[in-house]
């Protein structure tokens, strides 16, 4: 269904947050006029009218839920956004995945040049965590680091960063793996950000620990409905509606859930896990309606 929501719930949450995150990122990132204008401009090329926003929808829609301030989640929406968006522009890099066409427009090193597509990536990893150390996000110093702790801890070797080199890994072995490796990849490199997004949102929603179990389990699910949608699209996808290139994995010969489980199985498989997911929300009434509609969109969805 891609943007166009049939969910009136979903359709205004994520057009919510798609504008007040661009308008956030509109205020952090003003051009300067000196020599770093150029950077900041590719900064901001990246990160405004792009994406979906899903990470901050699952951040802010958590921390809700528990009471916690919307302007506040918004702002720490941002910094996992930051990460999420400087992660696409060092994957599209020629020494990586090597692509042209992101979000329905030239990638960072097409628009620009790689230097500033390195650079503008670095910035905006810094700024994620220049973001969560600030006091729009909570005058509470023991929660600011909680944040800092969590997307600091998925964004690299443990996380996402990790993920990407089993990726990589996954290129030379040529199909090889097996479903549980791919899993544990995909965990990795699509899982962590998203389950980062839950954490943190919990966290700001001053969640104690042995309350978030659930929320975890909710987080583990649909990342692992997210990746196998994303191959699903990859095999079956339109490349106009999803604004980048797709079948390349199956052009590189890698190992993906659908490769591993065929399209019948797979699609049967990221729906059951959506299921999962709403399941854990048992506990809760209307107020996660849009946890549960965003867990049914992420295998829905055409981009």
């Amino acid at each position: 269904m891609g943007l166009v929501i049939a969910d009136d719930v979903l359709g205004r949450g994520l057009q919510r947050i798609q504008r007040e995150v661009d308008d956030a990122f509109d205020g952090l990132l003003p051009v300067p006029e000196d020599s770093s204008a150029t950077l900041v401009e590719a900064m901001r090329y990246a990160a405004i009218g792009g994406g979906k926003r899903v990470r901050p929808l699952l951040l802010v829609s958590v921390a809700e839920m528990y009471g916690a301030s919307r302007a506040a989640a918004v702002y720490a929406g941002c910094a996992i956004e930051a990460i999420h968006v400087y992660s696409l522009i060092h994957d599209d890099l020629p020494c990586m995945d090597d692509d042209d066409l992101r979000h329905g427009k030239p990638t960072l090193h097409r628009k620009y040049d790689e230097a500033i597509a390195v650079l503008a990536g670095d910035s905006l990893h810094a700024l994620a965590f220049e973001i969560l150390g600030g006091m729009k996000v909570s005058e509470d110093p023991f929660i600011r680091a909680e944040l800092v702790h969590a997307l600091a801890s998925a964004s690299g070797h443990k996380g996402m960063a990790g993920g990407q080199v089993m990726d990589i890994a996954a290129e030379s072995a040529k199909g090889e793996l097996d479903l549980h490796t791919i899993t544990r990849l995909q965990q990795l490199k699509t899982g962590a950000l998203l389950g980062a997004a839950v954490e943190m949102g919990a966290v700001l929603g001053k969640v104690p620990e042995e309350g978030r179990a659930h929320l975890r389990a909710y987080a583990r699910d649909i990342g692992l409905a997210f990746q196998i949608a994303d191959d699903l699209l990859d095999e079956e996808g339109d490349e106009e509606v999803a604004g980048k290139a797709l079948r390349k994995d199956a052009d590189a010969g890698k190992a993906t859930f659908v490769s591993l489980m065929g399209i019948d199985d797979a699609r049967a498989q990221a729906k059951a896990l959506s299921e999962q997911a709403i399941g854990h929300l048992s506990q809760h009434g209307e107020e996660a309606d849009l946890l549960r509609a965003l867990a049914r969109f992420i295998v829905e969805r055409d981009r």
